[in-house]
């Protein structure tokens, strides 16, 4: 397995969008959590996107989440970073 950090930057134009398929998103994201591929995530105080660590096998297997959220066919967000992760202090 290989943990993976994504930063998400949020479209300001498309609030509106965003905070209506947001419970869907985050109904994702739970699953993801309850299966153990999402090891932390949320959004920044300023609303300007979110952070998010994944635990997969892989590159591609994190694409295919991500081409899965709600939030990608809705197109609120652009991909700020998505980058393998070597943790000193991993998450406990």
């Amino acid at each position: 397995m290989a943990q993976f950090v994504v930063q998400l930057r949020f479209d300001v134009t498309q609030t509106e969008q965003r905070m209506e398929v947001r419970p869907a998103h985050r109904e994702y994201l739970a699953t993801l959590k309850a299966e153990g591929r999402l090891v932390a995530a949320g959004p920044f105080t300023d609303q300007t996107g979110a952070l998010l660590v994944y635990d997969v096998a892989d590159e591609a297997e994190l694409r295919d989440i991500l081409a899965k959220d709600p939030y990608t066919p809705a197109g609120v967000y652009e991909l700020a970073t998505l980058a393998e992760w070597q943790p000193l202090f991993p998450f406990s």
